[in-house]
């Protein structure tokens, strides 16, 4: 699944190409995503002008001056910026059409994406109004981090992938940023004290912030808005390294446990 920093990679892809722009039509192919695709969504898009594309944890939100359209990518979507769109691929669900030719294209094998329409304030939606903070934001940090986890007894990986405490922190992210911050990632969350998290905070946006500038994680189906893959998946410390040897301590092997169903990477000597 796209993370935040495939996200974000999206969002600075299309943003340049798309704001400003004025919708000639939306043309919905496959409406059964998943959540059906509203039928007035074409008529309510139809002449207005595209205001900014921003980002609210993995949702892309592109903004009009009489309401937003909120994006999620799914397990497997992707947006292409077409100059001269021709005929759709197999899985492309909707082209949203601008006047003077071009395209913004939706293409999702597995149909787990989503298109909504908001009327208000999109950080009133049922999807937006109870996520956490956002990793890079200044309201991130490790005092909060550190009060929200009191009497939590969840492992401190599954408390920092929680969207309820931070938004956009997902497998490979939370693995990475436990390793820098020398953290086991079974420890309990509220056993965790402040000094590491000042440490894991500081991690996370590190992490963040350096996937974003290498255009996410290579895995499975992710590629950036212009077709090209991302690269951070060549700085992965301990992410899907089991058995090697660890890059700090180089006396100890990565070990791989599972943690909330999800495989979990890390250094038994170095993280603690």
């Amino acid at each position: 699944m796209p993370e935040l920093p495939e996200v974000e990679t999206t969002r600075r892809g299309i943003e340049p190409h798309v704001s400003g722009r004025v919708v000639r039509e939306l043309v919905v192919r496959e409406p059964r995503l998943r959540w059906p695709v509203a039928p007035e969504l074409n008529e309510r898009l139809s002449g207005q002008r595209v205001r900014a594309v921003e980002r609210r944890a993995k949702y892309l939100l592109v903004r009009f001056d009489r309401g937003t359209v909120m994006i999620h990518l799914g397990m497997s979507g992707s947006l292409r910026v077409l100059a001269d769109p021709g005929p759709p691929e197999r899985h492309a669900h909707w082209d949203m059409l601008f006047d003077g030719g071009g395209c913004l294209r939706y293409t999702d094998p597995r149909r787990f994406g989503s298109l909504h329409w908001i009327g208000g304030a999109p950080e009133a939606h049922p999807l937006l109004r109870a996520l956490g903070p956002e990793p890079l934001g200044p309201d991130f940090t490790g005092d909060y981090l550190y009060a929200r986890s009191r009497g939590r007894r969840v492992a401190v990986k599954a408390f920092i992938m929680d969207s309820d405490v931070v938004v956009g922190v997902g497998n490979i992210y939370a693995s990475e940023a436990l390793f820098r911050a020398g953290i086991h990632p079974a420890r309990a969350a509220g056993r965790t004290g402040r000094g590491r998290y000042h440490r894991l905070a500081a991690a996370v946006a590190g992490v963040l912030r350096e996937a974003i500038a290498a255009g996410g994680t290579t895995l499975r189906d992710f590629t950036g808005s212009e077709g090209h893959p991302g690269y951070f998946t060549r700085s992965l410390a301990v992410y899907g390294r089991d058995g090697e040897i660890c890059p700090r301590c180089t006396q100890r092997r990565i070990n791989v446990i599972r943690l909330g169903q999800r495989a979990t990477y890390f250094c038994p000597g170095c993280q603690t």
